[in-house]
Formats: structure tokens, C-alpha cells, sequence
């Protein structure tokens, strides 16, 4: 949806409210007191109301708008243009787009976002055959630290990214050659390259009857408890290069994408892999894409899972 549209759909704050109380009964609202999921509207007061205990729910109530004072229609411009474009905003451009005047307050409601997006995607386990490497980008690092930077592997000023890509192998009938074809992805920031943090990832986010694909790291060594079926490959050879070919793609862009936010830091890395994967992985959406980031935001997983 571009901002044309947006205007014509939503003109004012009452239109918002109109399609996020339709959003939310659609999705269901769950009471914060007794769990219930049965509640009707109140028109004088803009809430739902519980039918067993009376408690009564805002429209941003379990939702990532929770205590936000601002408008519905700010959160849903910022949806519109953040889900507008396949790539990312900066905080700085997006809060030009909206004519805010606070960058802090667009920095908040960009990242609330982005973990709205995580959450979403972290709900899918990965299947068939799975791609799983690593990628080292570039991070904001300390002025103090620049001058006590190691060089290559394990530097401080690069961070670490497992990148998992959901894959099937397409075989031409006619001319017998092989090719990939990629659905669904996976990034997680992670700490080191120990064997024990690739196996909780594996065990974690990976479907155990899929079959994996890794280069020869000793990483991998002994992924037996983890997955079914692992196949290991030197990634420098044509077959390595062929098993691994999406998990190289996404990298790729990635740290192309990345370039644009000139520095990120560590502590909100998976954020930004978070709506990196979250648009690649629904790549086809077009238009669609804003409607599924609003229920991502409003979605009850959100509030009732801790």
C-alpha cells in the first residue's frame, strides 16, 4: 500500500480505530483477567469488554502499541511505509517521511516493529532441506576499541550470524540439470562459533527430520542428536557451493542491506536481521504485506506467552 492510499483508506483516527477493532475480533482479543477470548465493543469508550468478568481491553492493549501515546493513525503510517518497500528504512529517513518531530519516539515504534516481525517468524520451524552457514558483518564499535582491533576472524568489529535457508532441489527433465529453489529463511545473532550454539539453533529452529546442509567445519562435527540426515560439503567446491547456494545469496544481500544503516550496533543487530528475513520471507506479498504486519503486531501470541 503507497501513502496514496493510505490517505484515501485511512483519512482520519476514526477510520483507524474502525480497522483495528476489526483486525483484533478477527484475530481474537484474550482477557488479561480471566483468559476468556468472548468480549463485545463498546462505542462510547473505544474498548472491548469482557462478557465473563467485565474487564475491559483497549485497542492497543496486548498489542506492541501497548502504553504508546501515539495516534493509531502515526502506527499505521509508519506500517505503511515501513511494509512499502522491500528494503529497510533508517530511523532517520522514516522519521522524514512521517514528519515527526522526535527521532527517539520513531526509533522506538521502528523497533517495536522489527521485534513484532521476529516474534512472527520465530513461531516456524524450518523443513526438508536446510542450508546453515554463517556470515560476519559490521558492527558500530567503541572508539576506545578501535585501536585494539584484531584482524579477520573474531575481530570486535564484526558480529556473527547464523543464516538458515529452507531449500529444494528442481531437476530440469529434459536437460538434467540441477537447480534451488528457496522458501523460508532464518538469521540469529549469535556469540561464538562453539559446536553447542549451533546445535541449540539446529534444535531450536530446525525441523529434526530435515535433512542439513553445512560446510566441513568442525562446528558440525557431531550433529546426531540434532537432525536426521546432515550432509556436509567443503563450501569451496562445486558441490559446497551448490548445497549452500541460498544461505550465500542471503548473505549477500544482507551485508548490502546493512550498508545503508552505516553502523548497527550489536545490542539491536537481530532487529534489523529480524525484518531482513521478515520481508524476504514473504517476498511475494505485494500489497498484502501491510494487513500481515499489522496482525503480526496485534497478534495474542504477543501478550499471552509471558
Amino acid at each position: 500500500m503507497n501513502i496514496l492510499q493510505f490517505n484515501e483508506r485511512y483519512p482520519d483516527e476514526a477510520s483507524c480505530i474502525h480497522y483495528l477493532k476489526e483486525q483484533r475480533e478477527r484475530e481474537g482479543v484474550i482477557c488479561k483477567n480471566c483468559n476468556s477470548k468472548d468480549h463485545y465493543w463498546l462505542n462510547s469508550l473505544n474498548m472491548f469488554q469482557c462478557k465473563h468478568c467485565k474487564f475491559r481491553t483497549g485497542l492497543k492493549n496486548g498489542t506492541i502499541m501497548e502504553n504508546s501515546k501515539l495516534p493509531l493513525r502515526t502506527w499505521l503510517l509508519a506500517m505503511t511505509l515501513v511494509s512499502a518497500t522491500k528494503k529497510g528504512f533508517s530511523c532517520l529517513e522514516l522519521q522524514r517521511q512521517m514528519g515527526h518531530s522526535r527521532y527517539e519516539t520513531v526509533f522506538r515504534l521502528y523497533h517495536k516493529l522489527r521485534e513484532a516481525m521476529g516474534k512472527r517468524d520465530s513461531q516456524y520451524k524450518l523443513e526438508d532441506m536446510v542450508e546453515y552457514d554463517e556470515a560476519f558483518v559490521s558492527k558500530a564499535t567503541k572508539s576506545s576499541e578501535k585501536t585494539k582491533l584484531k584482524k579477520g576472524r573474531g575481530s570486535q568489529k564484526q558480529a556473527t550470524v547464523a543464516v538458515m535457508a529452507e531449500s529444494s532441489i528442481l531437476e530440469d527433465l529434459i536437460t538434467g540439470e540441477k537447480d534451488k529453489s528457496c522458501r523460508y529463511f532464518k538469521m540469529v545473532k549469535i556469540d561464538n562459533l562453539k559446536a553447542k550454539t549451533a546445535e541449540k539453533l539446529i534444535k531450536g529452529l530446525i525441523d529434526k527430520k530435515a535433512v542439513l546442509q553445512t560446510d566441513e567445519s568442525t562446528t558440525y562435527a557431531n550433529l546426531e542428536d540434532c537432525i536426521d540426515v546432515h550432509v556436509s560439503e567443503l563450501s569451496s567446491t562445486k558441490e559446497g557451493k551448490f548445497n549452500l547456494k541460498w544461505a550465500h545469496i542471503a548473505i549477500s544481500n544482507l551485508k548490502r542491506d546493512l550498508q545503508k544503516y552505516h553502523m548497527v550496533s550489536e545490542k539491536m543487530l537481530q532487529n534489523y536481521l529480524n525484518e531482513f528475513c521478515y520481508k524476504l520471507n514473504r517476498r511475494y506479498f505485494g500489497k498484502k504485506l501491510f494487513d500481515r504486519l499489522v496482525i503480526a503486531s496485534i497478534c495474542p501470541y504477543l501478550y499471552t506467552s509471558g
